[in-house]
C-alpha cells in the first residue's frame, strides 16, 4: 500500500523536476574548457568574445602601477579625494600583511573546475538549491549572506566570500577572502583589520578573524573593464554581485548562477529579510541592466542561471507561459 501511494508522488516529482529543468537549465552548458568539460562553445560566441577579456589583470599585486586612466574613473566612482601617491601608499602598507601573490583557486580533482555564484535574492526563499550549490568545486557568497536556518536552500560551503568593509564578517581558516575596493580607506583597512586592528573609520570593522594568506583583493582594472566591457558604463559603477559573477567566468571552467534579480515588484528583497530595498529603482548600479545581461549569459549558455522556486520565480514563470 506505501508502495501505491508514494508512486504518484514519485511520478509528481520527476514532472515537475523535467518541467523546472526545461524553464532553468534549458540548453547544455557551454562555458567549459578542459577534460571533464564538454567543448567550449562560448569561443565561438561572438557577444561573449566582444565582452570577454582573458588577459584583464584579476587581483591587485604590490609592483603594479595602475593606469592614470583607472585610477581617475576608480576615483570618481565613490568621490574618493585621495591623490595617486596616497593610493600607493595604502597599496603598499596593505601588501605588508596580504601575500603579494594571491592563493585564488583551490586544488581539484578533476580538470573542470565547476562553480557556484551564490547572490542574495529573496528568489532564493524555498528553492532547495543547497544540495546543488555545495556539489560545485567552488563556491562564492557575497557580502551578508547568511547560511544558518538557511541551508536547504543555500547550502554551506563557502570557498570565497567576497566583501568590502562595511559588509565584512568573521571567515573560517580556509575561505578566502576576496575584497572589492571603492576607496583608498578599504584598500587600508584590510591589511590591518585581518592582522593588529584598523581603527580609522568609525562603520568598519576593526578586526576580523580570517586566513591572511587566503586575502586578496580585486584590481580595480578589472572593476573597471566590468563597467565599461560588460555594463556599457551604465550607472555609476557596477555592484558587487555582478562583479563576482563576471569574476567567476574568468576562474571557472562551468558557472552556476543562484539568487539574482528583483522580486515582481522591482523591489530588491534578500532571501532571509523581507525589507524592500529598492536597489533596481534607484543605486548607484544599473541593476536591471545587470539583470539583462546575466540572463543574456544563460540564454546564450554561458552560464546556468536558476531562478528559484519562489514567488518571483512563479511570477517570471506564469509571464513566460503567455508569450
Amino acid at each position: 500500500m506505501k508502495t501505491i501511494v508514494r508512486l504518484p508522488l514519485l511520478l509528481c516529482a520527476v514532472g515537475l523536476c523535467v518541467y523546472m529543468r526545461g524553464y532553468v537549465l534549458q540548453e547544455p552548458f557551454l562555458h567549459q574548457t578542459t577534460g571533464d568539460c564538454e567543448s567550449n562553445s562560448s569561443a565561438k560566441d561572438p557577444w561573449f568574445n566582444e565582452r570577454f577579456n582573458k588577459s584583464v589583470k584579476l587581483f591587485m599585486s604590490p609592483n603594479d602601477r595602475l593606469p592614470e586612466r583607472t585610477f581617475q574613473w576608480w576615483r570618481r566612482m565613490r568621490g574618493e579625494k585621495g591623490n595617486f601617491s596616497v593610493y600607493e601608499e595604502a597599496v603598499s602598507g596593505a601588501f605588508q600583511v596580504l601575500p603579494h601573490s594571491p592563493n585564488v583557486l583551490e586544488p581539484t580533482p578533476r580538470s573542470c573546475r565547476s562553480c557556484a555564484v551564490v547572490g542574495n535574492s529573496v528568489s532564493l526563499r524555498g528553492s532547495r538549491y543547497g544540495p546543488l550549490i555545495n556539489f560545485q568545486d567552488l563556491v562564492f557568497r557575497i557580502n551578508g549572506g547568511r547560511i544558518k536556518g538557511f541551508e536547504a536552500d543555500v547550502g554551506n560551503k563557502t570557498t570565497h566570500h567576497i566583501m568590502f568593509p562595511e559588509s565584512m564578517q568573521h571567515l573560517d581558516n580556509t575561505t578566502r577572502l576576496v575584497m572589492f575596493p571603492f576607496k583608498t580607506a578599504d584598500i587600508r583597512w584590510i591589511g590591518k583589520a585581518i592582522s593588529t586592528g584598523y581603527y580609522g573609520t568609525p562603520h568598519f570593522r576593526a578586526k576580523v578573524r580570517a586566513n591572511k594568506d587566503l586575502a586578496m583583493v580585486v584590481n580595480p582594472v578589472f572593476m573597471q573593464y566590468v563597467h565599461e566591457a560588460w555594463l556599457e558604463k551604465k550607472g555609476y559603477y557596477p555592484s558587487t554581485g555582478f562583479m563576482t559573477l563576471v569574476l567567476a567566468l574568468h576562474l571557472c571552467d562551468e558557472l552556476h548562477v543562484f539568487g539574482f534579480g528583483a522580486d515582481e515588484n522591482g523591489d530588491w528583497n534578500h532571501y532571509w529579510s523581507l525589507n524592500a530595498w529598492k536597489l533596481i529603482k534607484t543605486g548607484g548600479h544599473p541593476g536591471e541592466f545587470e539583470y539583462q545581461t546575466i540572463e543574456k549569459l544563460g540564454e546564450h549558455r554561458i552560464i546556468r542561471f536558476y531562478r528559484g522556486w519562489g514567488p518571483h520565480a512563479l511570477h517570471l514563470m506564469h509571464k513566460e507561459s503567455k508569450v
